[in-house]
């Protein structure tokens, strides 16, 4: 009997701290954190160097991606893609030269100018033997015969230089001269393609759908490559930049939905997910309000709401504007 009322007062106390605890789970309330909104902006610039023709946008104009925003003088860069596509086919002609060889006429011309050159030479050499017998006898003169020899001398050497010239008629261009014309057209077709590059990138375009927050030039300015031209603050992605303290970081699960409300429109909800725990400790920044005291060291989150669906980001959103975070139970 002692036995069995025993077990009960266990369970009855073993019931009473389940309640206990359970109560004070429900009455735990949801964690709460305080950041802004971090809206990312974008320089947008010519990758190339010229003249401001045309604007087509002011600032708060909503721009797409893909949308014309500005063109600069493209005259200079049309001039450079036509000479880089005569160089092009200059190199292209000078590689079919050297791959297809030598026509059948320069050949048969070169052969022709051997024989010409064969025929000088046998007279010449024929003269000189007979002038060397003519000198054992005194019939003609040293000078008679030295200049029989120089005339052979020079008919000799005419007829080596037509015989090499035949030759590399007959066996074509040499290998390195092949690979060198082919760098060459290499080469051209890359100074093309650079051509058409820049050409392109006198038109600037829209990397994102977004809004013209800053028109920094005007027409006619010559621009550098990189001088911004417009600043764009982009539609998404939209962050909210919070800090959390080491009490509550365990609640910080990257990928974990939370609740974002504005003081504009504290009954209306957006939804977020956590995308990022900072793995350092920092201070507390002056700007942010957190439950615990500002010099406490915390970690930096970044959340970001949701580009479609329920909770969406909308244009409400702005730069800079303080919302508060809920976490879900």
């Amino acid at each position: 009997m002692k036995k069995k009322r025993s077990i009960i007062i266990a369970l009855v106390v073993i019931a009473a701290l389940g309640y206990g605890v359970w109560l004070v789970c429900k009455s735990t309330p949801p964690l709460v954190l305080y950041g802004n909104v971090d809206i990312r902006t974008v320089n947008s610039s010519f990758r190339v160097t010229g003249r401001l023709l045309h604007l087509a946008n002011e600032e708060g104009d909503h721009i797409k991606q893909g949308d014309l925003l500005a063109k600069l003088d493209a005259e200079p860069y049309q001039i450079a893609l036509a000479q880089a596509k005569a160089n092009l086919m200059v190199q292209q002609a000078q590689l079919d030269l050297v791959t297809t060889g030598y026509r059948k006429e320069e050949v048969a011309q070169a052969a022709a100018q051997v024989l010409q050159y064969q025929a000088t030479y046998d007279y010449a050499e024929s003269n000189y033997q007979r002038m060397a017998k003519l000198i054992k006898s005194a019939s003609i003169s040293k000078d008679q015969l030295d200049n029989s020899l120089t005339l052979r001398n020079q008919a000799q050497a005419n007829l080596q230089t037509a015989k090499q010239k035949l030759d590399q008629l007959t066996n074509g261009y040499r290998k390195e001269e092949i690979e060198a014309a082919q760098a060459s057209v290499a080469a051209a077709k890359a100074q093309l393609d650079q051509a058409e590059l820049n050409l392109a990138d006198t038109e600037l375009y829209a990397p994102s759908n977004g809004t013209i927050l800053t028109r920094a030039v005007e027409p006619g300015t010559m621009l550098t490559a990189g001088t911004p031209v417009y600043a764009i603050s982009l539609d998404q992605p939209v962050w909210v930049r919070a800090y959390i303290d080491e009490v509550n970081l365990a609640q910080a699960i990257a990928g974990r939905e939370v609740y974002i409300y504005t003081d504009g429109r504290p009954d209306q909800a957006y939804i977020g997910k956590i995308g990022f725990v900072s793995p350092t400790a920092e201070f507390t920044p002056k700007t942010v309000e957190t439950p615990v005291l500002r010099t406490d060291l915390v970690y930096r989150l970044r959340i970001q709401i949701n580009a479609t669906g329920s909770g969406q980001a909308d244009d409400l959103l702005r730069q800079g504007m303080p919302v508060t975070i809920k976490f879900t139970q």
